[in-house]
C-alpha cells in the first residue's frame, strides 16, 4: 500500500463532511415561493439558517486555507493544475457565501413589503444563479475527486474515509491519460511564463 504524505486532520474532515449535510439540508428545505415568508416562524428560521450557514462557510474557508489544495498527493502537481483547482474552490466558496447573503437580502426586502419589482427580482435571480452555479462547481469537484481516486494520487485518502487504500494506477489507459494531462498543464505553464516575459 502506498503511503499518503499528509492527511486532513479531523476538524477539516468534520468541516468538509458536516458542511455537505448542511448544504444538502439547505437545498432540501428551500422555499418554492417567496410568499411562504409570510409565515413569521418560517421567516425567522430562514434568517437564522442563512446566518448560521454564512458563519460556517466563512470559518470553513479560513480554516481550510492552511492546507494545500492537493494535500496527500504522492507526486508533484503541475502549477497550472493547482491554479485551476484553486479557482474552482474559490468560486464554490463565493457561491456558498452569495446563497445566504442573497437569502438575507430577500428576507430583508420582504419584511419591508418589497415582494416583487426589479430589486427583489435581481436578488432572486442572483440567489438562483448562485445555487445553480454551486451545483455545477460541486459536480466538478466530485468528478475531480473521483478522477483523482482512479489515478491513485493519494488526495482522496487525505479526506475520504472510504475506498481509501489507493495506489498509483498501473492501468495503461489511465497512465497514458495522466501523461497527456501533465503535458497539457506543462504547456499551459510554459505559455503563461512566455506571456509574462
Amino acid at each position: 500500500m502506498a503511503v499518503v504524505e499528509g492527511k486532513h486532520k479531523l476538524p477539516a474532515k468534520i468541516f468538509h463532511w458536516g458542511f455537505i449535510l448542511l448544504y444538502a439540508y439547505g437545498i432540501f428545505k428551500q422555499l418554492d415561493d417567496i410568499s411562504e415568508l409570510e409565515n413569521s416562524r418560517l421567516l425567522v428560521f430562514e434568517v437564522f439558517f442563512a446566518i448560521l450557514f454564512l458563519i460556517i462557510v466563512i470559518i470553513r474557508y479560513f480554516y481550510m486555507q492552511q492546507f494545500e489544495t492537493f494535500l496527500g498527493a504522492q507526486d508533484p502537481i503541475p502549477l497550472a493544475h493547482k491554479y485551476i483547482a484553486k479557482i474552482i474552490h474559490k468560486s464554490m466558496y463565493l457561491c456558498l457565501v452569495l446563497l445566504p447573503v442573497t437569502g438575507l437580502l430577500i428576507a430583508a426586502m420582504f419584511t419591508q413589503g418589497i415582494t416583487d419589482g426589479p430589486m427583489q427580482d435581481s436578488i432572486l435571480d442572483l440567489h438562483g444563479f448562485s445555487a445553480d452555479l454551486s451545483y455545477i462547481l460541486i459536480a466538478i469537484h466530485i468528478g475531480a475527486a473521483l478522477y483523482s481516486r482512479i489515478k491513485g494520487e493519494g488526495i482522496w485518502s487525505s479526506m475520504v474515509p472510504l475506498w481509501n487504500k489507493e495506489q498509483p494506477s498501473t492501468n495503461k489507459m489511465i497512465t497514458k491519460l495522466i501523461s497527456l494531462e501533465n503535458k497539457f498543464f506543462i504547456r499551459v505553464e510554459n505559455f503563461i511564463s512566455s506571456q509574462k516575459k
